[in-house]
């Protein structure tokens, strides 16, 4: 017990020290140790960096999940150590009340038959954003959050420590400054060769923290291009997800022009102003050389053996995914396989010509690499 209280006294006599010399600091009263110049430019760069780490991080989460709720929720989730439960995207509801009401409408007529290829589609979509969000969570927002609950924190704790030893130092200084007994003087400049040797040390230790700054730099930039390329892929399969679709309505075309005209009974004829008033089919805009549009470009494509490669411009190119060829004018691809490819001039700007060996057809560009 008369441990604790010496401890205890002399704790208090070391925070009544240095919070007279932070007060006479401040009001000018007393002299204080200057960090060099190398010293303040790490501590700037390592504010800057945690400031604007969180601000992304923030930003980030809010662009991966835009409801404040469920980000509190997740919030909520992490400190308590548990699972996150499974939500389902906006996509996947979607779809879901597409496929119902798919049913309800008739799953055999042009509008149910349209909802269940839509509702697949955002099907689709949903699985491709919950793919994107966890990918762009282990690899980005982990890394920047690991900085500022770990690394961050342990910078922080060394600083303070560094502002106290400095504390103690120039309150050191100051004592030896006003004592006046040579026995009074010795005891204080003893005192300051030990708080000096202290503060040296903390130095070189927070110094060493700062410095390491630039390896985070590093880290979070090879983050920064992971999270890049799974936002690249999530946007590359989204489209193919719409083209895919766009391909398909436009294939049914004809189906609703079909039962929009035997609809009507033998014999009666649309008014005029009322057939002026149907929109036109199909109302999505649809890409000619997919659809099937003739001209003499999307002919010559379209008979792969007739294709002839260009003198120069070939390339080639890495498949990103597997594509599954739609009819015998396009070629089938598998994941990580190379090709050659090439354009021709006319030719819709989302399609190439590929070849492997003796095989070739159109491949979509969003399934491949282009290499130099």
């Amino acid at each position: 017990m008369e441990f604790n209280v010496k401890k205890l006294a002399s704790d208090a006599g070391v925070f009544f020290s240095r919070a007279m010399q932070f007060t006479e600091e401040k009001l000018g009263q007393a002299e204080k140790t200057e960090l060099d110049a190398h010293f303040e430019n790490l501590l700037a760069r390592a504010d800057c960096t945690k400031n604007w780490t969180e601000k992304i991080l923030r930003q980030t989460e809010v662009l991966l999940q835009p409801n404040p709720s469920a980000r509190v929720e997740e919030f909520l989730y992490e400190k308590l150590d548990r699972k996150v439960p499974s939500r389902v995207t906006n996509g996947e509801l979607l779809a879901q009340y597409m496929t119902e009401a798919a049913s309800d409408f008739g799953p055999g007529t042009p509008y149910g038959k349209t909802l269940i290829k839509v509702g697949e589609t955002q099907r689709r979509l949903g699985a491709a954003e919950r793919e994107f969000i966890r990918s762009a969570s282990i690899s980005f927002l982990t890394p920047l959050r690991n900085f500022l609950e770990g690394d961050w924190r342990t910078i922080s704790k060394e600083r303070r420590i560094l502002q106290n030893r400095r504390l103690d130092l120039d309150a050191c200084k100051a004592r030896l400054k006003k004592a006046k007994a040579a026995e009074a003087k010795a005891a204080a400049e003893h005192e300051l060769r030990l708080t000096q040797s202290e503060f040296d040390r903390q130095a070189e230790v927070t110094r060493l923290l700062l410095e390491g700054i630039s390896s985070t730099h590093v880290n979070h930039l090879r983050c920064l291009h992971e999270f890049v390329e799974s936002q690249t892929n999530y946007y590359a399969q989204c489209y193919q997800f719409m083209l895919d679709l766009q391909k398909q309505l436009g294939r049914f075309s004809g189906t609703f022009v079909g039962n929009a005209e035997s609809a009507s009974p033998a014999g009666v004829t649309s008014p005029p102003a009322a057939a002026a008033t149907l929109p036109a089919v199909p109302t999505i805009p649809v890409v000619p050389t997919i659809v099937g549009v003739p001209n003499t470009v999307a002919e010559a494509v379209l008979n792969p053996n007739e294709v002839k490669p260009p003198a120069s411009g070939t390339r080639r190119a890495r498949v990103l995914y597997d594509y599954e060829a739609a009819d015998s004018t396009e070629l089938a691809l598998l994941a990580d396989e190379m090709i050659t490819v090439y354009s021709l001039p006319g030719m819709d700007p989302d399609w190439l010509i590929g070849e492997r060996g003796n095989q070739k057809g159109k491949v979509p560009v969003t399934y491949l690499e282009l290499l130099s």
